[in-house]
Formats: C-alpha cells, sequence, structure tokens
C-alpha cells in the first residue's frame, strides 16, 4: 500500500549517518518525495469541526480484532506477529496466538520484551493511529457497519507501541497528542494522513495545522 511505503521511507528521517553519499542523496529524494505526497493528501482533505461523540461505541466498529482477512489469525496477533521480532507462537495454532517477542517501539525508541500473560500483555497495546472515536466525530458515524468494521482492523492504521504511551495518546489526534520521539513523528503524521485519505475522514483546523508544522521539519 502507498500509505506503508510512505512510512518506510519517512522512518529513516535523520537517521541516514553511515550511509554512502550516493544512498544519502538517493534516501534524501526518496524523503522529500514522500513528504510532498503527504502534503498533498492533507491538502485534499475535507477541514470540518469535530461532530459530537454522541452514540459513539466501540462496538460500532466490530467485534475487536476480528480476522477480517480471513486468514485465521485475529487482528491484534497479525499485527504483533508483523511489528515484533524474534516472535514466538504457541503450539497447534498455526503461528498465530503469538507468546512473546521483542518491540523496538517506535513512539518511545524502547525495547520492549512482550510475553502473553494476564498481567504482561498490555505492556505491548495495538493502536489506532487514527483513533476510533476520533473517526467517529469526522466522518464515521455515516459509514456502513462493514466500512467501520474494515476501519478498525485495517493494518495501515495499526501499530503495536509501547502501552502506556498509547494509553496516554487515548483518543487524540495531532493538534494534541505527538510521539515523544520526535524521530518517528514525519512517519506518524504521514501514516495518519494515510489513513485519512484512504477513508475520508476529515480534519480540524488544529489538527490540519499541527499536521502541517511537522511536515515542515521532516
Amino acid at each position: 500500500m502507498a500509505g506503508v511505503a510512505t512510512v518506510a521511507v519517512l522512518a529513516g528521517c535523520g537517521g541516514l549517518e553511515g550511509q554512502s553519499t550516493a544512498g544519502t542523496q538517493e534516501s534524501s529524494k526518496s524523503d522529500s518525495a514522500s513528504v510532498s505526497d503527504a502534503r498533498k493528501k492533507l491538502s485534499k482533505l475535507a477541514v470540518k469541526g469535530r461532530a459530537p461523540k454522541t452514540g459513539f461505541d466501540r462496538d460500532e466498529f466490530g467485534p475487536a480484532w476480528s480476522d477480517v482477512d480471513h486468514n485465521g489469525c485475529d487482528t491484534r496477533n497479525d499485527i504483533l506477529k508483523r511489528d515484533l521480532v524474534d516472535e514466538k507462537f504457541k503450539s497447534g495454532t498455526h503461528d498465530c496466538i503469538v507468546l512473546s517477542g521483542t518491540l523496538h517501539d517506535p513512539y518511545s525508541g524502547k525495547t520492549i520484551d512482550f510475553k502473553r500473560g494476564q498481567d504482561t500483555s498490555t505492556d505491548v497495546q495495538i493502536d489506532h493511529l487514527v483513533p476510533l472515536s476520533d473517526a467517529w466525530q469526522k466522518g464515521a458515524q455515516q459509514w456502513s457497519a462493514d466500512k467501520r468494521k474494515q476501519f478498525a482492523n485495517d493494518p495501515l492504521n495499526l501499530l503495536a507501541v509501547d502501552g502506556p504511551l498509547n494509553g496516554q495518546k487515548s483518543d487524540s489526534d495531532a493538534a494534541t497528542w505527538l510521539p515523544p520521539r520526535k524521530a518517528y513523528r514525519c512517519a506518524y503524521i504521514a501514516r495518519q494522513i494515510d489513513v485519512k485519505a484512504k477513508y475520508e475522514v476529515w480534519v480540524t483546523s488544529a489538527e490540519k495545522d499541527a499536521m502541517n508544522t511537522i511536515l515542515a521539519d521532516c
């Protein structure tokens, strides 16, 4: 997907030390193109005020972590499998249930050891980059139930992250919360824009200003 490609490029912003001159030049060109793409998409997003939160419920987006791609694994485990390294799986689950692994958290830069369990699973949580509540107040109230379910389980909008930071973010948009690790902010904003463009979720004026401010420094 184009969004994933954008993130892959932007995630390297500011981390070009040690590359050859040719590699640095090529990466810089790619970074510039990706930032330009993000700006273009942002410029086309509708700008409106936040609608009331009335009627919002997690269940409006379908059962949590549905197997929407019908691969036999729920979405949470799909994302853990994608974002962790050195994963170990529960036997007999066709590598569906992740028991442990290591997360290099994009939001904080910390390395987190994940271990499945009642008291430990929440150390790593799956963040909706564009929160469900935010989407609800910016267009999703009018969507079909199927579209909301797809949105809630779309890998483009999902990221394994540090649990406490995910709780801190809650349902904030870019105007009120950004990852503390500044090196990831370009990728974070670009990916939020990709998601909002894909699903036609609008932005507030304050949110658009915040996004443009981050992109200006990328």
